[in-house]
């Protein structure tokens, strides 16, 4: 039985997430079917992270068990004939047997994209959240560094149906880096951490942007944070804004 590590990029447009899910196009499921037509084997690979429904993914990291004599490069080739243009295998690798996506990773940093102009291009509107109103930008970009360190995120968790009952339930997380800053005509959050709870991304940015236009001050970040209760934090940031850029082992 051999482990396989396979790095993923993807258009989240058009896809439930990663999840499988009954009734419903996911990228684990699409994935799980197409490496069953290689290899004739039931193979449900296991991503480093469930991003949801609209979310888009450059350095998304999978696993899967295989008694497959498949090279991994040929793997690569065969999987990308078979996926459709929206999922793309990069890369494939043999890994150790105890190596696992999730369990094995350190870190992840995730993206999110607001695009600034009045007008924003239908090619690009699948990959940023058009926002052309207006905001405090330097205020945003000072305010994202206070939630840096270890902190219970609980305020920017959604309830998460899908957390199995022998999951991690701590809502404390460790976040190694938060900035905001232009590129062109968008304004680009990064956040770097060793993991990240149900929509914590989107809210933090839903959060941040109430701070850009003058309705929550600076100050309001570490209440919130203490409050512990999702009620006082911002509205979710739409999905198409998120990319998972990377993820750390």
């Amino acid at each position: 039985m051999r482990n396989l590590k396979m790095l993923l990029a993807y258009d989240g447009s058009d896809y439930s997430g990663w999840q499988v899910q009954p009734e419903a196009s996911t990228i684990q499921g699409v994935l799980s079917f197409a490496i069953g037509r290689l290899t004739g084997e039931r193979v449900l690979p296991q991503g480093s992270g469930r991003t949801d429904a609209g979310v888009h993914a450059l350095g998304q990291v999978a696993t899967f068990q295989t008694e497959s004599p498949i090279p991994p490069e040929n793997l690569v080739n065969a999987l990308n004939d078979l996926l459709p243009s929206a999922i793309r295998v990069l890369e494939a690798s043999e890994v150790p047997t105890d190596f696992h996506a999730r369990k094995s990773a350190r870190a992840k940093t995730y993206r999110y994209s607001i695009f600034r102009e009045n007008i924003c291009l239908p090619f690009r509107a699948r990959y940023v959240w058009h926002y052309p109103y207006p905001l405090d930008e330097s205020m945003m970009q000072q305010v994202a560094a206070c939630i840096v360190g270890e902190h219970d995120f609980t305020s920017f968790a959604a309830v998460d149906a899908e957390r199995g009952k022998d999951e991690e339930v701590s809502n404390v997380r460790r976040v190694f880096s938060s900035s905001w800053h232009r590129e062109a005509d968008e304004l680009i959050y990064t956040i770097r951490g060793n993991g990240f709870l149900h929509h914590m991304v989107r809210n933090l940015v839903g959060t941040f942007l109430q701070v850009g236009k003058g309705t929550l001050k600076p100050s309001d970040m570490l209440r919130i944070l203490a409050a512990r209760s999702r009620s006082v934090a911002g509205a979710t940031a739409p999905a198409s804004g998120l990319c998972l850029v990377s993820v750390e082992y």
